[in-house]
């Protein structure tokens, strides 16, 4: 049975506009929003009405017979949601922002690769460009309209931003966010030297997984799997804020005992996990009715051979993901902490997570916690779910001021007799 959306136009508008302007991805009068009814009417954000402060009653309807309903006119780009909805039947939602990364690529007329990681290939679908055209004018709907029409669904116009296209906002706001992270991406992972994209074959692996599991009936919560769906719920929506993690890409696990662990759900908005959604594993099996991470046999792997990790997180933070497309090598011996905190960091060849065995857990250890996977992203252990989140952020900013040092000069990583101190003050 198909999930109904009960969410009204005005609240799925304003509590999507107001994510977009605290991940700064827009500006107070930059970009709109809409959604399309059955009844052809279209739900859109206002014209000249501060994006940080948007309430349900600013949403304005257009009716299907022209009729504006609302207490403002309707944004000025409206003509061209109404072109895009014309030209494209199974578009029922759009955003339009004008997001730092994809408006440079707007500048240089480009679009971004998106094939930098099998999940942002996948979400975005066909990428697209639009000529410039006046902001507003029936050109510039025309323009965007066409280039819906021949199958794009992220488009980028020329000298101005983006518009991208869903069957749903949610749908919409996903693509809108995984263009972005693409770009940006492609961007801090030219400071570090070529950048990596996957081929055909390569993006077929991680489409081909299989990450179906038998499922049980567990019993009643005790208060520990309570008290670590509150920890990993509090920890993913606030590493989706920090922009560590993003919508649609990633996994967080934590161990409950030897033979289960706890996971974030597959194809669900990570922001919005409540502590029911996380899904029980045990014994290589999944709670009834629940569908786990299709990252979840290699969590598994991970638990099982390393007892001493009791957290996992596979994330795609910009910065230290910008190393995982390139073949810069990562060094943490940048200062202290770096390197108290990550040690020696591995390179996961391409694929290796995605195959069956334990393969991955050989990349990781107690001693080795985090690793950097080729065109996915990275995977951090730690003790705990704090622990573990701790050297995500490490991890992330690390790789920060290592590609900001890249217009600064050479990096002088710390001395063999500076790491030796360090194991001996802090790693015995």
């Amino acid at each position: 049975m198909s999930h109904r959306d009960l969410v009204h136009p005005r609240d799925a508008i304003m509590l999507t506009m107001d994510r977009i302007y605290r991940y700064r991805m827009t500006t107070t009068s930059g970009g709109n929003l809409s959604i399309r009814d059955d009844n052809g009417d279209v739900w859109i954000s206002p014209a000249r009405i501060d994006k940080g402060s948007l309430t349900r009653n600013d949403i304005v309807c257009v009716r299907s017979d022209g009729a504006v309903d609302g207490l403002h006119r309707p944004s000025s780009e409206y003509p061209f949601h109404r072109a895009i909805y014309d030209a494209r039947p199974d578009i029922t939602a759009i955003v339009h922002a004008h997001p730092v990364a994809l408006v440079a690529f707007s500048i240089c007329r480009q679009v971004p690769n998106t094939r930098l990681f099998h999940q942002a290939y996948f979400v975005c679908g066909q990428p697209g460009f639009a000529p410039y055209a006046l902001p507003g004018s029936s050109r510039l709907g025309q323009n965007i309209a066409e280039t819906f029409a021949a199958g794009s669904d992220c488009v980028i116009l020329e000298n101005h931003g983006v518009v991208v296209g869903g069957t749903s906002l949610s749908h919409a706001f996903q693509r809108f966010e995984a263009f972005e992270f693409a770009g940006k991406t492609v961007i801090k992972g030219r400071h570090l030297g070529d950048v990596n994209y996957l081929t055909d074959s390569q993006l077929e692996i991680a489409h081909q997984r299989n990450s179906r599991l038998e499922s049980f009936a567990p019993d009643a919560a005790t208060s520990q799997e309570k008290e670590l769906r509150r920890q990993l719920s509090a920890f993913v929506r606030r590493g989706c804020r920090q922009r560590l993690l993003i919508s649609t890409e990633g996994s967080f696990s934590v161990r409950l005992d030897a033979d289960s662990f706890l996971i974030t759900p597959s194809q669900q908005d990570r922001e919005t996990l409540e502590i029911e959604d996380f899904v029980l594993v045990r014994n290589a099996q999944s709670e009834i009715g629940r569908t786990p991470s299709r990252a979840t046999l290699a969590h598994h792997a991970i638990y099982r051979k390393h007892p001493g990790i009791n957290a996992i997180v596979f994330a795609h933070p910009v910065n230290a993901t910008a190393f995982s497309i390139t073949h810069a090598a990562f060094d943490a011996r940048t200062i202290p902490e770096s390197y108290i905190f990550l040690r020696d960091v591995h390179r996961v060849p391409y694929g290796v997570q995605y195959k069956a065995g334990e393969g991955i857990a050989d990349f990781v250890s107690m001693s080795s916690p985090a690793a950097i996977l080729e065109n996915d992203g990275v995977l951090v252990t730690g003790s705990t779910v704090l622990d573990a989140f701790d050297r995500l952020e490490v991890l992330e900013s690390t790789a920060e001021a290592v590609i900001n040092s890249r217009v600064i000069g050479d990096v002088a990583p710390m001395p063999d007799a500076a790491i030796e101190e360090l194991k001996a003050a802090f790693l015995k």
